[in-house]
């Protein structure tokens, strides 16, 4: 390393090494600082130490509290488990399990290309008027909606406005009414927190404000996207009250039967559908015409919590592997 020289009333004085300027500078501005300054910065640090402690400890609480209440369902469903509980019979959960995978797809099919599309409007193209105030309220309300009122105005809608009974369809379609704000809502963040840069470089090279949105601003955005997916997909897996009144609680499946119009096609949406989650509900509150009926129900619940787990692990690991290409990184 080179010494520093300086000129200082007309003389040449050599400061040493950049490690001693800055040794020196440091101390200058420890010297120059009074008592009440390193208070302030010693108060200052001790505070954000407190704080960091506490955020940490909060953070821990609801990580330990999630292990071991996923970790006593998984438990009990485990000790519980039989295994004809995985036929396709009125004794079994197989349809169950076919119906909540099937129904949380048909939702997503619905909610993520709205959702998408919307929290882009938001985020791109909405301006600050009153259309876009009403937007925000309209969103923010949805949002803190009970399913059970979703449910009601699904059964209302989707079952008495049409000529169908109760099916898979209508229930995906309240479920997707439940997810619309979230994947918005995540979307139009994710696209504002990106910095100006990304849109004015793409635009500056040629490429239209659609192709920077496809092209940019949606590649750079995919990983918190995905966690409203998620989130989506969650509330597809676990909801109950709002598939109630527009799934309907029989299954009639006929697994050698693969006509789409058959109402007991199983790739048919306009059949009625029991999820697992409507299916613990129903066995936890009619559980006296099933000798099995909390052993069903632990193993079920058990499921349900393994399910979105692997449909999160899955949807994180999908979503890495598109940032990295998008990068350039090796997966």
């Amino acid at each position: 390393m080179q010494d520093k020289e300086v000129i200082m009333d007309g003389n040449i004085v050599n400061l040493g090494t950049s490690e001693t300027v800055k040794a020196t500078v440091v101390t200058k501005r420890e010297e120059g600082m009074n008592d009440e300054m390193r208070r302030r910065i010693r108060n200052a640090n001790r505070v954000d130490r407190i704080m960091t402690g506490i955020l940490y400890g909060v953070g821990g609480f609801f990580l330990i509290l999630l292990i071991l209440l996923a970790g006593y369902i998984i438990i009990k469903g485990i000790l519980d488990f039989q295994p004809e509980f995985f036929s396709f019979s009125r004794k079994g959960i197989g349809n169950q399990l076919f119906n909540t995978v099937y129904l949380v797809f048909l939702s997503l099919l619905i909610s993520v290309p709205l959702g998408i599309a919307a929290g882009i409007y938001m985020a791109e193209y909405a301006g600050d008027n009153m259309l876009t105030k009403a937007i925000r309220v309209s969103m923010e309300s949805l949002s803190s909606l009970p399913s059970i009122v979703i449910g009601l105005f699904g059964y209302l809608v989707f079952i008495l406005m049409t000529p169908f009974d109760t099916n898979l369809l209508a229930g995906a379609l309240a479920v997707s009414i439940l997810s619309l704000p979230s994947i918005t809502t995540t979307t139009e963040d994710a696209i504002r927190s990106l910095p100006k840069s990304y849109k004015r470089g793409s635009m500056g090279l040629g490429a239209t404000q659609w192709e920077a949105i496809t092209t940019v601003l949606l590649p750079a955005c995919t990983p918190r996207i995905i966690t409203g997916v998620i989130l989506a997909a969650g509330r597809g897996f676990g909801e109950a009250a709002a598939l109630l009144y527009t799934a309907g609680q029989s299954t009639r499946i006929n697994w050698s039967d693969w006509n789409l119009l058959s109402s007991r096609c199983p790739l048919n949406p306009m059949r009625p559908g029991e999820t697992l989650a409507l299916h613990i509900w129903v066995l936890r509150t009619e559980g006296s015409m099933n000798a099995n009926a909390t052993e069903i129900a632990n193993v079920s619940a058990a499921i349900l919590v393994v399910l979105t787990l692997v449909f999160s692990l899955t949807a994180r690991y999908m979503s890495d592997r598109i940032t990295k290409k998008a990068t350039g990184e090796s997966a």
